[in-house]
């Protein structure tokens, strides 16, 4: 029990080592970028018509604690940020958690599901493909797995908003009903919601999910023709127990360990699709933070959160694989 305590310690060290350096770099970043946000709020009265001075600036500054040293500010802004607490906005002068509030976790939520989507779909489908010998069959996968790598989820966006739109007058565009958009959360609308939510998932799994055939096939085809699956075979086993318990069981491994990759290819995509999609949470805020108004702490703010859920997911990952993967497990037992 000890060295799997150890193990566990070890990799919740890396992760919040991780953490720290991507902060860092993400905080650099924010530095980086022209103009601090002192010049941007006096900037913003000089537009209402108020006469802003040098000394103006300089008194912002100081509110804002700008004059301090870059290490002191980025020291106080990561034990902050792993309170949850950003700061204000830049440019919307408001608070960065209540400004995210659930809109972050929506889209946590969206990407989490389109990642259960894909590998629901993708486990079972790439296994068949990897041990039929139905040329139709293997053939026809192959075909749906690449054109789900060709065709860009934000391209079948547009092909699905397009379609609904000429033949049932709606673009699915939302994750809302206008009644429910600002409403607080109750039954009807978490089911409006889920109404709503069901078309960027799919759509957000679509390359995924083809992506993920193809890493299940490859992983299975290397594995079943192993010797290990031959001496199982001739003490018996056969069918699906044996495909299940000895090449699925080693090929599905690193599969569990890319979880945190794949979610992070899905966050990708994920603000492209909506501002397609008229998507109103951390995705279109980070398209608007970066494109639009050049607010960097917000985006940092997103981008910090999204590498926290990506960090934890790894961990987790890590664990599972150290509880399930025998290799794994006596590696760290011995």
């Amino acid at each position: 029990m000890f060295p799997f305590l150890k193990f566990a310690a070890t990799r919740a060290v890396l992760a919040i080592t991780t953490l720290i350096l991507v902060s860092f770099i993400v905080f650099s970043l924010m530095e980086l970028v022209p103009g601090d946000c002192a010049e941007r709020y006096v900037a913003f009265k000089a537009s209402q018509g108020q006469v802003i001075t040098a000394a103006d600036v300089d008194a912002e500054r100081v509110r804002l604690g700008l004059d301090h040293p870059y290490i002191e500010r980025w020291g106080k802004w990561i034990i902050n940020a792993f309170q949850g607490e950003f700061g204000d906005s830049c440019i919307q002068r408001l608070n960065i958690s209540r400004l995210l509030g659930q809109k972050y976790w929506i889209s946590l939520g969206l990407c989490l599901s389109a990642l259960a989507l894909a590998y629901l779909i993708a486990i079972p489908v790439g296994i068949l493909a990897a041990t039929s010998k139905n040329a139709v069959l293997n053939n026809s996968l192959r075909l749906v797995s690449y054109l789900g790598l060709a065709l860009p989820n934000f391209l079948l966006a547009l092909m699905i908003m397009l379609f609904s739109t000429i033949y049932f007058g709606d673009s699915l565009t939302g994750l809302f009903s206008k009644e429910f958009r600002d409403a607080a959360w109750s039954y009807d609308r978490v089911i409006d919601f889920l109404k709503h939510a069901w078309l960027p998932v799919f759509i957000l799994g679509w390359s995924a999910t083809a992506f993920a055939i193809q890493t299940v096939r490859a992983l299975m085809s290397d594995e079943v023709d192993k010797l290990y699956v031959t001496a199982a075979a001739a003490r018996g086993v056969s069918g699906r127990r044996l495909m299940m318990r000895y090449p699925a069981r080693h090929a599905l491994s690193p599969i569990i360990n890319s979880l945190g990759f794949d979610l992070n290819r899905i966050f990708n995509e994920l603000p492209v699709v909506a501002l397609i999609m008229t998507l109103t949470e951390a995705g279109s805020l980070l398209i608007e933070a970066l494109a639009r108004s050049n607010d960097q702490q917000l985006a940092g703010a997103i981008i910090f959160l999204l590498t926290a859920s990506i960090v934890g997911i790894n961990f987790l990952t890590d664990i599972i694989l150290a509880l399930t993967d025998p290799r794994v497990r006596r590696s760290i037992v011995g």
